[in-house]
This record gives structure tokens, sequence and C-alpha cells, in this order.
């Protein structure tokens, strides 16, 4: 989609200096009026005045940019949310912007996940996308989860079309284990940089699977002794 002077996310992408962190894409989401509209495991959204278009942030998610590529390779399917514009921000960090959704009833979602999972012909071209992008975060990050079937990662744009969202996630409880395998070793396996970006996020995971406590709540000697070092 074109960038016009009437779209309250080109500001931003124009304005974000390069080495932009979180922080900066939140601080210049709100100076122009976004608001907060959710919050995930791994990221929060805010939502742009005129409703239409939505912010998803994250500190740190190795698993964003493959969404985004997914977004595009598959935008022909209007099976997925249409892509504004998506950044690498400093340090890990994220800013996809696209269109804002909805939320949808869990059977419908279910229903939808089950198609994707049986491969209907009707989501066919879809599941060859997903499949491929999968492979390639397989093939590319160390820590890489199955697809999450998640009933609210399948959301209804303003047009009534169901979409999915977010089904690619790192593999969080290995993530922290490997990065923190046990809490004498911890100073030694994670650097300064990694402990604000880990500690601010909960351990990704099946959504089925939700009793880990958040990393910044097991972890808090992690960060103060990484900063001390």
């Amino acid at each position: 989609m074109a960038t016009t002077d009437g779209d309250p996310w080109a500001t931003v992408l124009d304005v974000l200096p390069d080495g932009a962190t979180h922080h900066d894409a939140d601080r210049a989401l709100r100076a122009t009026g976004w608001t907060d509209c959710g919050t995930g495991d791994w990221a929060w959204a805010l939502r742009a005045l005129d409703g239409r278009s939505a912010a998803r942030i994250s500190p740190f998610d190795p698993a964003a940019p493959y969404s985004a590529a997914l977004y595009r390779v598959a935008s022909d399917t209007g099976q997925v949310p249409v892509l504004f514009g998506h950044r690498v921000l400093d340090g890990g960090g994220d800013l996809t912007l696209m269109e804002a959704l909805e939320p949808v009833a869990e059977p419908e979602a279910a229903a939808f996940h089950r198609s994707l999972a049986a491969g209907d012909p009707e989501v066919a071209t879809l599941v060859r996308h997903i499949r491929t992008v999968h492979a390639q975060g397989a093939d590319e990050q160390p820590w890489w989860g199955p697809l999450d079937d998640n009933p609210a990662n399948v959301m209804r744009g303003a047009d009534g079309r169901l979409v999915v969202t977010d089904l690619y996630y790192a593999d969080g409880p290995n993530l922290y284990r490997s990065r923190c395998p046990a809490p004498r070793r911890r100073r030694a396996v994670m650097t300064r940089g990694d402990a604000p970006r880990v500690t601010r996020r909960r351990t990704g995971g099946s959504w089925r699977d939700r009793h880990e406590p958040p990393v910044r709540q097991v972890v808090p000697t992690t960060a103060r002794t990484s900063r001390s070092g």
C-alpha cells in the first residue's frame, strides 16, 4: 500500500532514526495520538486515532520479522493482515504497522485453525506460504517454535474477513534455559544487552501451556548482576 500524507503510520516510519528502539517507536506513536489497544506475551499494541491502523511493538521478538514476511507474501490471499510497514528495531525489538483487527469468537477461530491444519482448499495457498516462511525461520533461528494454534491469533478485518496473525514464535523456555542454564552461570551467559530485553518479555510457548511465570519474575537477579558487572 502506498504511503500518503493521510496515513497515520507514515509519519512514524519517516521520523524514526537509525538505531531507534522500542521506546522510540512507542513514544513516536503516542506523540501523534496512538493509544493502547492490547498486550500479548511478546508485545503490546497501539491503535491510531482513525481506528483503521494498529502498531505491534516488541522489545524483543525474533519471530516478528517472519510474521511480517508472511503478511507480504500471502497478501493476495486476503487471509493475513494488510501490512503497512515493518521495522526491526535496535536491540532485537520490532515494530509492525498493519490494519486494525477485531477479536473473533473462539469456536470460529478454532475452526479456522482446523482448516489450516487440514490444508482445506479455501486456505491451501495461505498454508503453503505459512509452511515456507516457517521452514525459513526454523533454518535461521536456534530457538524456533512450532506453529501457534492459539484461537486469539485469528482475527477479523474491518471488511469482515478472517485473518491469521502471529503464527510464529520463539521457543521462550528453551531460549531462557539456553541463556541462563543455572543461577550461578547467569552472569557468564547473559550479556548486558540481553538482560534488559529478555527480562521484559514473558517466555513464549504454546498458548495451551501458560503455567510458567513471566521471565521478569523468574530472573530479577539476572538483570541486576548483568548491570553491575
